[in-house]
């Protein structure tokens, strides 16, 4: 186990820096003039282009820039963004908001996709199983950036059950509607993975052990087989931190969350590159650690599996 964790910490370090070098080279390339981005409409004056230049070493080439930015980051700088602001203090005051959403769609999805995954594998081939392959297939089909002003529309608007926009403050009541559009984007994955597991383990010789032991079907069903059909999900969960991440930027923008997504959508319009390679680096390193207690939780479920 010790030298497994030790590899995947290698690997991680590799990853990290990989990752943000490709950010960094993707807002190095779609920079045009982020000093005019900043400004608007305006133009800037001379002191502040020169000021601006010298502090994020705008007239340098990519690889010094790159260099600067790693510099900074081992020594827990994470630098300022083009308005002046740290972006370490941004991240703090964006976090918190994030992480309750964040929790919340992860319930969600996990709630509904693991008990609905469960009923559609037992009743595999029925109306129930067709009727949740169907809006699966929805779900697939309608991407987030059409699906969180829908909702804002229908159930914010129009009907008025939530709260069009949220503050940083926000109850959970008031997360509630953009949580359920966020955890949309992981429910139909993790229902058919669910409802696969679930149709294989019901076919292995332990539930047949068990159900000839005369243990009651619900037993059989939501302990043993539950248990099993759960090991693929919950690293899939891991895997879904990603995709809630990359969702949370459209979700945070249109329900103005003030939040990391929310500032992710602000810097990359504004072409905020310190910003956005300093949100997108401590993202990295969240989803790298995740994804490995999630594979250390795997082992601990499975003890089939053995680390070395």
């Amino acid at each position: 186990m010790f030298r497994y964790i030790v590899r995947r910490l290698l690997q991680m370090i590799l990853t990290f820096f990989g990752a943000t070098f490709v950010v960094f080279a993707l807002m190095f390339a779609n920079q045009d003039d982020p000093i005019q981005a900043l400004v608007g409409e305006k133009t800037p004056s001379d002191s502040l282009r020169a000021a601006l230049t010298e502090r994020y070493h705008l007239d340098e080439g990519f690889l010094t820039q790159y260099w600067y930015y790693i510099k900074g980051l081992l020594t827990g700088d994470l630098g300022k963004s083009l308005t002046g602001r740290d972006i370490s203090e941004m991240l703090a005051d964006a976090w918190p908001v994030t992480i309750r959403l964040a929790i919340l769609a992860i319930l969600i999805a996990a709630a509904i996709a693991v008990t609905t995954g469960v009923y559609a594998g037992i009743r595999r081939g029925g109306l129930f199983d067709n009727g949740t392959l169907l809006m699966t297939l929805l779900l697939l089909a309608m991407p987030i950036v059409v699906l969180a002003p829908l909702a804002q529309l229908v159930f914010a608007m129009e009907l008025r059950w939530f709260p069009a926009t949220t503050t940083k403050n926000a109850t959970l009541y008031e997360l509630l509607l953009p949580a359920i559009v966020l955890a949309t984007t992981v429910i139909a994955t993790q229902l058919r993975v669910t409802r696969t597991s679930v149709v294989e383990n019901l076919r292995a010789d332990y539930v047949r052990t068990a159900r000839a032991k005369g243990l009651a079907p619900r037993r059989v069903t939501w302990v043993h087989v539950l248990r099993n059909s759960l090991i693929p999900v919950i690293t899939l969960i891991g895997v879904d931190l990603g995709v809630l991440m990359s969702g949370a930027i459209v979700t945070e923008e249109v329900f103005n969350i003030p939040g990391v997504g929310f500032n992710l959508a602000r810097g990359i319009r504004t072409e905020d590159g310190p910003l956005v390679v300093g949100f997108v680096s401590v993202l990295v390193i969240i989803f790298l650690i995740v994804n490995l207690a999630v594979d250390l939780l795997y082992a601990a479920l499975d003890p089939r599996i053995r680390y070395e």
